[in-house]
């Protein structure tokens, strides 16, 4: 094929055959053609082969001119595609080569390298963009320092911005241009290269560092939305000072700005003193944003600033080691939201996450190991795995060590490698040395894909008066890795007694016990506990102490036990989850049987009872009623999948709900309605979290006046939560009154891109059989558009992901309708089109008349011959 991808693997790797020690960069800025001046101060790495063939890498560039030492190279001297530039037998000590470029980001439609963003120039060159750029050693392993200069008509680009502080800056007399130098002193990658150039809104403040260095911050934006940027600026100051805090980490440069745009491929990126971020991660209030979204505003801020430390300073020798800087941020923006927020909340949000995303991942053909040892297109391995998964194995090692044991080893982490590009095994022995612990085993969870299946069975002996706790471990084929060893878990526990309290025991054998915490390290091992004066209940994995999958000896009774009683809040809300899939997996296989449902009266009497529960926090009783979704109980079956079914089976069990516990409800959804002035505070939100959350259990009881309480709530909300939340029961419990709800959402906020992307979500997601039509209608609407990622991820991935039933048509319409979407996006936007395949992830999963016509359109995709190296990647891997 015309694009088959390359494969790459970590056991080739070698170190770059030269260094680029400097980096003076000179941009003409302009929209057509822009021209690249690259001046790179270069020299032989002693760790190289020796080669005196130096060869650049590029991407559709067009050289203009070339010089090595200052002189013009001849013809023969040099070869040039838009792919590549070698340049035959320079000099065998330092020498300099200037590269001069045209590139045209007006017509730059993949958005990375330099491309345009609305009025402004922006770049994007993570994970290998700057070779869009200027041929370049485009790898995380070659550091320089960098200068910018930044040429533009003034009218046209009134602000210019580049990494570093800014040197200078002036008018061009006569021409109508101006210009500004920055400088970053501190040595980085190419994919940390930024640069914005537009006519851009802007607020600013200031941070005071530990130290006592005054920063100025700054957040641009399109003109008219800065009052939209102010939480995201407090989320950056809260940030600053809890990095200080929590890991001894102060701010090196003189300015740290944020720039929101609306055309980006990825969520946020972290370039030293300039992130670029998507604008949906910074602009937030009252009327636009919900409370989802100012906690995601919060903590993609935080992620992008804690990579200063943690990704910038530090910074990952290969691609193959992106984990070490992207999972390990994660784990640290988790914690900053937990302390700004409720942890117990904000734990199970993050599981839930984890396995909505990274757990059928795990399981199905796009597997892979945290840390791959091989891939054919390093834009597809920006995965749940590497994210999600890598950092729970952060939260492991810090259960492993302690508290102190993790500060330490982070500690002389940074104080060993700041300033390098390192590897997984620089990290963990910066943690092995500060401890002395033998890590070997731990570093498979970084080799090993697949999520570990924990089955754990428990016995009471009255008369000695012991607890026998048998656990076993085993992890499941992945492409690539048919055998599996044993990990190193560690699963914390309490032995929950019959008025609930967490029992005490005498002594224990068959595996060390640290505090609460069993270190389990066999395929399988026994433990005993002695000294247990009554039978216990197991409670296991508390606070999720590792990314496995349970499996428990637990009667319903139990379940319901630990729901009422357990100390530890996750496992409440787990014990709800475990409850809720019980019933579920059996009502939907009654469903397929022809039979009658029948939903435990025991779990709605539950369900009502955390509703009720004052003692508990709103935000955490939220969690609790929101049952398990389609696509989780889909992952629990895991083979022979009925959407359909399960969507029958879940209705069922909320109109049960909602007929047992409908007083119930009712108090609570007015109790947390009480008016007031809006806050996005963790305790306001968790308040309209479980208003919501009641008034949407009480609609699917079917009642005429729940409907219209849930109408007039929209009509009456003062605020995004409250509005999106009513029109979303209305959206997806597919009734008449939607239809104009959501035109009346539409006719309100038309003007606005990021609301609107709401509007084209619940278009898309509405349960009912019109609804691909709609989609496909929608494309034509003036609020779409297929050049802006949002939209796409929006109206086309917000069908394929979370929309199962419409998506999962037994007609195969809905697999067909992406296939050709991607088809023809493919060419503009590899990137993104490669992402919305990963829809399809789960297709084996699927009954026999879907699974044939699924794979059916993945096999048209495969036969398209010009198909891009990352959507061919995707459904190479899909099919294998």
């Amino acid at each position: 094929m015309k694009n088959d991808p390359v494969t790459v693997r970590l056991a080739d790797y070698r170190p770059p055959d030269f260094l680029i020690d400097r980096v003076e960069l000179d941009f003409q800025l302009d929209r057509k053609r822009t021209r690249v001046t690259a001046w790179l101060a270069m020299r032989p790495n002693p760790a190289g082969s020796g080669t005196r063939r130096l060869e650049l890498g590029g991407d559709e560039l067009t050289l203009v001119s070339l010089k090595l030492d200052g002189i013009d190279l001849p013809a023969d001297r040099y070869r040039a595609t838009p792919e590549k530039l070698i340049v035959e037998d320079v000099p065998a000590g330092p020498f300099a080569v200037e590269i001069v470029t045209e590139i045209a980001p007006a017509a730059n439609t993949k958005l990375m390298g330099l491309y345009r963003s609305g009025s402004a120039y922006c770049t994007q060159c993570e994970a290998e963009g700057f070779r869009r750029i200027t041929y370049f050693l485009d790898r995380p392993d070659v550091l320089a320092i960098y200068t910018t200069r930044i040429e533009a008509e003034k009218a046209e680009a009134p602000v210019l911005l580049a990494n570093g502080n800014r040197k200078e800056a002036g008018d061009i007399p006569g021409t109508g241009r101006h210009y500004a130098i920055w400088h970053d002193p501190f040595p980085k990658p190419a994919y940390l290269f930024a640069l914005v150039a537009g006519d851009l809104g802007l607020i600013e403040d200031s941070f005071t560092t530990i130290s006592g260095r005054k920063v100025a911050l700054q957040i641009w934006c399109e003109h008219g939305r800065e009052a939209r940027c102010a939480y995201a600026m407090d989320s950056l100051k809260r940030s600053m000072r809890w990095d200080e805090r929590a890991f001894g980490r102060e701010y090196d440069l003189d300015i740290f700005m944020i720039v929101a745009v609306s055309d980006f491929n990825m969520g946020a990126m972290e370039n030293k003193g300039l992130n670029i971020f998507n604008d949906k991660y910074v602009l937030a209030d009252g009327d636009t944003a919900t409370d989802f979204d100012f906690a995601h505003v919060e903590g993609v801020i935080a992620h992008e600033y804690f990579h200063n430390w943690t990704g910038n300073r530090i910074t990952c020798r290969d691609w193959f080691q992106l984990c070490l800087k992207e999972g390990l941020t994660v784990w640290r923006d988790q914690e900053f939201s937990s302390d700004m927020r409720s942890r117990p909340v904000k734990r199970i949000s993050d599981v839930r996450t984890l396995m909505a995303r990274q757990f059928p991942e795990d399981g199905g053909p796009l597997a892979h190991p945290v840390r791959p040892e091989v891939y054919a297109e390093i834009n597809n391995f920006y995965t749940a795995t590497v994210y999600e998964k890598g950092a729970e194995i952060v939260g492991m090692l810090k259960t492993l060590l302690g508290a102190n044991g993790f500060r330490a080893g982070m500690d002389l982490y940074f104080r060993r490698h700041d300033g390098q590009a390192v590897t997984i095994e620089d990290f963990l022995a910066a943690f092995a040395d500060a401890t002395g612990k033998d890590l070997s085993q731990f570093k498979l969870w970084y080799a090993q894909a697949g999520t570990p299946e924990l089955d754990a069975q428990g016995e009471y002996d009255a008369r000695a008066k012991t607890y026998t706790l048998r656990l076993a471990q085993q992890t499941a084929p992945t492409p690539g890795q048919p055998v599996k060893q044993a990990l190193h878990i560690p699963v914390r526990f309490g032995l929950v007694g019959p008025n609930g309290a967490d029992l005490s025991y005498e002594r224990a054998e068959g595996a060390t016990i640290e505090g609460d915490v069993i270190h389990l390290t066999d395929a399988s091992q026994t433990v005993t506990f002695h000294g247990v004066s009554s039978p216990p209940v197991p409670s296991l994995l508390r606070g999720f102490s590792a990314p496995v999958k349970l499996a428990v000896g637990l009667s319903a009774d139990d379940l319901l036990f630990l729901l009422r009683t357990d100390a530890d809040p996750f496992n409440r809300w787990q014990a709800a989850q475990m409850l809720a899939s019980r019933d579920l997996i059996a009502a939907t296989r009654a469903v397929r049987n022809g039979e009658p449902r029948h939903h435990d009266p025991k779990l709605a009497e539950a369900f009502g009872a955390v509703a009720a529960d004052e003692a508990l926090e709103p935000a955490f009783r939220a969690l609790v009623l929101q049952l398990p979704g389609e696509a989780d109980i889909a992952r629990e079956i895991g083979r022979d999948v009925d959407p359909d079914a399960i969507a029958a089976a879940r209705r069922g069990l909320r109109a049960t709900i909602a007929a047992r516990a409908a007083s119930t409800l009712e108090k609570v959804a007015a109790r947390m309605s009480q008016a007031g002035a809006f806050s996005p505070d963790a305790a306001a939100a968790g308040r309209r979290a479980l208003a919501n959350t009641a008034f949407d259990l009480l609609v699917a009881g079917g009642g005429r006046e729940a409907i219209d309480a849930v109408v007039r709530r929209f009509h009456a909300a003062d605020n995004m939560t409250d509005r999106l939340a009513a029109l979303s029961t209305l959206a997806h419990a597919a009734l008449p009154e939607r239809v104009a709800a959501l035109a009346a959402f539409h006719d309100r906020y038309r003007a606005d891109p990021l609301v609107l992307d709401k509007w084209l979500t619940l278009e898309a997601t509405v349960p009912a059989p019109e609804t691909l039509e709609r989609v496909r209608a929608l494309m034509a609407d003036p609020a779409f558009s297929t050049s802006n990622p949002n939209r796409l991820r929006a109206l086309v991935g917000g069908f394929a992901s979370g929309n199962q039933t419409q998506f999962n048509r037994t007609d195969g319409a809905g697999y067909d309708f992406l296939a050709g979407f991607v088809a023809s996006l493919d060419e503009r936007n590899p990137q993104t089109a490669a992402r919305l395949l990963i829809s399809f992830r789960s297709w084996r999963a699927l009954e026999p008349g879907r699974r044939a016509l699924a794979e059916a359109a993945l096999r048209r995709l495969a036969d398209k011959p010009d198909l891009s190296p990352d959507s061919r990647d995707i459904v190479t891997r899909t099919l294998a």
